[in-house]
C-alpha cells in the first residue's frame, strides 16, 4: 500500500467506514439516514479509488460485500439458492460496456454462438427482497435476503399479504423470489398514525415495506396492507422455462402477483427506450422505482455466464439518473446579483446528479450556511429533483478529517468594486453591496438588459457588455442605443460583418413591449409575471412612474412589498433621468388587447415543459394570456393543462402523479387555434 497517497488512503478509509455504518443502518436495522443514491454515490467514490490503487481493496472492503447480517430476534434460515444483487450502471456508456462483455463471453462459448441474444426489461422495484419456498404447492417458508446466503425466517408476517398465495394453482415444489412492497397511498396513513403515537415518520415506502415484514407481531404486519411482486423462479420441481420472458408467465400462472410492466428488447437502443419511459412514468405508480433490471432472456446464456463473487454475470440493473449524490466543497465564492444581492456559492467537485454535471450549488444566504455548518473540503449531499436548481440537503458530518475549514462571512466583497464593503439587508437573511451602483452590479443589470425576457438583443452577450464597458463605450442603457459603428470596430475581436450585426441587433430591439421595458431596468422585486400585471393594468410607462403607493399595492399579483419597491425606484431622481434617456432612443408598445375576462382560456392555468417546435416558450405564454389564460412554472393540483413538448422534464412525471390533463403540441395548437 506504499504506492497510495496518504491523503488517498485516509479518504478511502474514511470511505469505508462510513459506508459500512450506512450498510449497517440500511441493511441490518432497516433505518437508513441516507437515500439509496447518496449511499450509491459514496460505493461509487471507493470503487474508483480501488480501481485506481488496487492494493486498497480488501475482502473486508464494502464494494466486496452482497449484503448484511440478520437479526438475531428472527430464527435464521440457510438460503438453498444464494441470493445474488445485481452489479449497477448509471449511463448508456456503462451499459454498452456491460454488453460488450457479454459478448466476447459468448463468443468464447461455441455452444452459444447461435443462440438468439435478447434482454428481458423489468422495473426495478424500491422494497424488500423475500425468498418464498413452497412444497407441493403449499406456502412452507418466507425469508429475507439477508447477507445472500443466510436471512431471516418472516414466514408468519409473509403470510399475511394477500397477494402472496398460501396455495399454488399447480402441486410443485418452487422457491420464488421477489419484492415486498408498500403502497404510496398508505404511505400517509401510516405516518399519521406514527406521528399521533409520538413515532418517527417512515421516510419512504421501502422504510415501510422493511419496517413491517420485521415486526416479532404479525398483526402490526397485516394491518400494513404490504404488497408483493415475484420476479424471479430459482428452482422448481417441474420443467424450467427456456427465457426470462417465460419464467415470468409461469410465475403468474402459479397464481404470483408479477409486475406486467416488463418487455423483450432485442437491442441495446430498446434497453435505452424502456428506461426513459419509465424514468419520465416512476412518480405516477403507486410503488417505489429506482431503475430497471436487465436479464438475458435466454436461460441457455444465463446459466453459461454464470456469477462473479458477488452478482450474476448475465444482469445488471441500470438506475435512474440519481437526485441526490455525493460530492465535496472545494471552496465558497461569491455572486452578485444585478440589484446588488449577494449569494453565496458553493464550488463542488465535479458530479453527474439527475443526469447532468453539477460543480456548483448555491448556498442561499448567511444563515443557510450556518444552518447547515458547511465547511470548505466537507463531503456533502447534493440533491437536484428534475428541473430543479442543486442544492445542498446535507453536511455528512461522519466523513471530516479534520482538515476541513470552517467559513467565515466577509465584511468586504471585490465583485461589490470600490471599498468592496457589504450590508445585511433589514428583516432579512441576504446580504447587499452597500455601493449598488458599483461596476460589479452594473455588469449584471446589462447582463440582464440585453437578454431574452428583457430588450433581447441577439449577439450582446456577457462579453460583448464587458468589451463595451472596459472601453468605457457605455455608461447605462440608453448608451447601447447610441452606439456607432466605429465604436464598435474599435473593440477587440470585431470585424466589419460582427460589428454591423450587432448593431442591427440593437436597432430591431428599439420597439419593445412594456413588459419587457419594465423587467429590463431592473427595478427590485420586479420580474417577467410582475412586468405583465403592471403594463396590463397601466398601459403606459408615465401612469407607472407617476403611480402612488396605494394604487400600485392594490394590482393583482403585485402587493405592498412589490408595490413600495416600484414606487421607490420610480421616485428616484437617477432613475427617472435614465427612463427620460432611454425613451429618446426606444418605442414602447403598449400591451396587445387579451381577452383576460371574455377568452376561451378563462380560468384555465398552464404549464409548459420540454422544446415546442412551432414557437418559443415565450410565445406560448403569451398566446395564452392573450386568450384570457395563466401561463406559470410550477405544477400543481389546480393546473388545468400540462403542454408537453420534446423532451420534457419531470414536470410530466408530476403531472401524471396529479392527474393533471396533458396536451402534445398538435393538441396546444388547436387549442390556441
Amino acid at each position: 500500500m506504499s504506492d497510495v497517497p496518504v491523503s488517498v488512503r485516509d479518504r478511502y478509509g474514511k470511505l469505508a467506514k462510513t459506508i459500512d455504518r450506512h450498510r449497517y443502518l440500511y441493511h441490518v436495522l432497516d433505518a437508513p439516514e441516507i437515500t439509496d443514491e447518496a449511499y450509491d454515490s459514496l460505493m461509487r467514490e471507493l470503487v474508483a479509488l480501488e480501481e485506481k490503487y488496487p492494493s486498497l481493496r480488501t475482502p473486508e472492503s464494502p464494494s466486496q460485500r452482497v449484503g448484511g447480517e440478520p437479526l438475531a430476534e428472527f430464527a435464521k434460515v440457510r438460503h438453498e439458492v444464494a441470493q445474488w444483487s445485481f452489479d449497477d450502471c448509471f449511463s448508456f456508456a456503462e451499459l454498452k460496456k456491460w454488453d460488450d462483455k457479454v459478448r466476447k463471453l459468448i463468443a468464447k462459448e461455441p455452444s452459444l454462438r447461435h443462440e438468439k441474444l435478447e434482454y428481458c426489461c423489468e422495473l426495478k422495484i424500491d422494497g424488500l427482497k423475500i425468498i418464498l419456498t413452497y412444497e407441493k404447492g403449499k406456502f412452507v417458508r418466507g425469508a429475507t435476503r439477508g447477507d445472500g446466503v443466510i436471512g431471516e425466517d418472516v414466514t408468519q408476517n409473509l403470510r399475511t399479504i394477500k397477494s402472496i398465495p398460501l396455495m399454488l394453482n399447480e402441486p410443485v415444489d418452487v422457491i420464488a423470489v421477489g419484492e415486498c412492497w408498500f403502497s404510496r397511498k398508505e404511505l400517509d396513513a401510516v405516518n399519521k398514525e406514527r406521528k399521533a403515537a409520538g413515532e418517527t415518520p417512515f421516510a419512504n415506502t421501502r422504510n415501510v415495506a422493511a419496517g413491517s415484514i420485521r415486526q416479532l407481531d404479525p398483526k402490526v404486519t397485516a394491518a400494513r396492507h404490504l404488497n408483493s411482486f415475484i420476479y424471479d423462479i430459482d428452482k422448481i420441481s417441474t420443467g424450467f422455462p427456456k427465457t426470462q420472458g417465460e419464467e415470468l408467465e409461469l410465475v403468474a400462472k402459479l397464481g404470483f402477483k408479477n409486475n406486467p410492466n416488463f418487455e423483450i428488447a432485442d437491442s441495446l437502443d430498446g434497453i435505452q427506450k424502456y428506461h426513459d419511459t419509465w424514468q419520465k412514468k416512476r412518480e405516477s405508480l403507486d410503488y417505489g422505482l429506482d431503475g430497471i433490471v436487465i436479464k438475458i432472456n435466454s436461460q441457455k446464456i444465463q446459466a453459461a455466464l454464470g456469477y462473479t463473487g458477488k452478482a450474476p454475470r448475465w444482469g445488471i440493473a441500470y438506475k435512474f439518473p440519481a437526485e441526490q449524490v455525493t460530492t465535496t466543497v472545494l471552496d465558497i465564492v461569491f455572486q452578485v446579483g444585478r440589484t446588488g444581492v449577494i449569494t453565496p456559492v458553493a464550488v463542488l467537485a465535479p458530479v453527474v446528479v439527475a443526469g447532468s454535471t453539477v460543480s456548483r450549488a448555491t448556498l442561499h444566504n448567511e444563515d443557510e450556511i450556518r444552518r447547515l455548518d458547511i465547511r470548505i473540503g466537507d463531503t456533502v449531499v447534493l440533491q437536484k429533483a428534475g428541473d430543479v436548481i442543486p442544492d445542498i440537503v446535507e453536511v455528512m458530518t461522519d466523513m471530516r478529517s479534520g482538515k476541513e475549514k470552517a467559513f467565515v462571512w466577509p465584511k468586504k466583497i471585490a465583485a461589490c468594486g470600490g471599498d468592496g464593503k457589504i450590508e445585511r439587508i433589514p428583516g432579512q437573511a441576504a446580504w447587499r453591496c452597500v455601493d449598488v451602483n458599483s461596476f460589479g452590479v452594473q455588469k449584471r443589470k446589462f447582463y440582464h438588459f440585453v437578454s431574452k425576457i428583457a430588450f433581447d438583443i441577439d449577439g450582446c452577450g456577457p462579453r460583448v457588455i464587458d468589451a463595451l464597458l472596459e472601453n468605457n463605450l457605455i455608461a447605462d442603457f440608453a448608451d447601447l442605443f447610441a452606439l456607432k459603428r466605429g465604436d464598435v470596430l474599435a473593440l477587440p475581436r470585431f470585424a466589419e460583418k460582427s460589428a454591423d450585426n450587432l448593431l442591427v441587433s440593437i436597432e430591431k430591439s428599439r420597439r419593445v413591449p412594456l413588459a419587457k421595458f419594465l423587467v429590463a431596468l431592473s427595478i427590485p422585486q420586479v420580474g417577467e409575471e410582475t412586468g405583465i400585471d403592471l403594463a396590463n393594468h397601466f398601459h403606459s410607462i408615465e401612469k407607472i412612474r407617476h403611480a402612488g403607493t396605494e394604487e400600485l399595492e392594490k394590482i393583482s399579483g403585485v402587493g405592498d412589498v412589490v408595490g413600495k419597491s416600484v414606487h421607490a425606484w420610480f421616485a428616484d431622481r437617477d432613475n427617472a433621468r435614465l427612463v427620460d434617456r432611454l425613451l429618446k432612443y426606444v418605442v414602447i408598445e403598449k400591451p396587445k388587447e387579451s381577452n383576460a375576462r371574455t377568452g376561451k382560456l378563462v380560468g384555465m392555468s398552464f404549464v409548459i415543459t420540454g422544446t415546442l417546435s412551432s414557437m418559443s416558450r415565450e410565445e406560448a405564454k403569451e398566446k395564452i394570456r392573450a386568450l384570457g389564460g395563466d401561463p406559470s412554472e410550477s405544477v400543481s393540483a389546480k393546473t388545468s393543462y400540462l403542454v408537453a413538448g420534446a423532451d420534457p422534464g419531470s414536470k410530466l412525471a408530476k403531472a401524471e402523479k396529479l392527474d393533471v390533463k396533458i396536451l402534445d403540441e398538435k393538441k396546444f395548437l388547436a387549442l390556441i387555434k
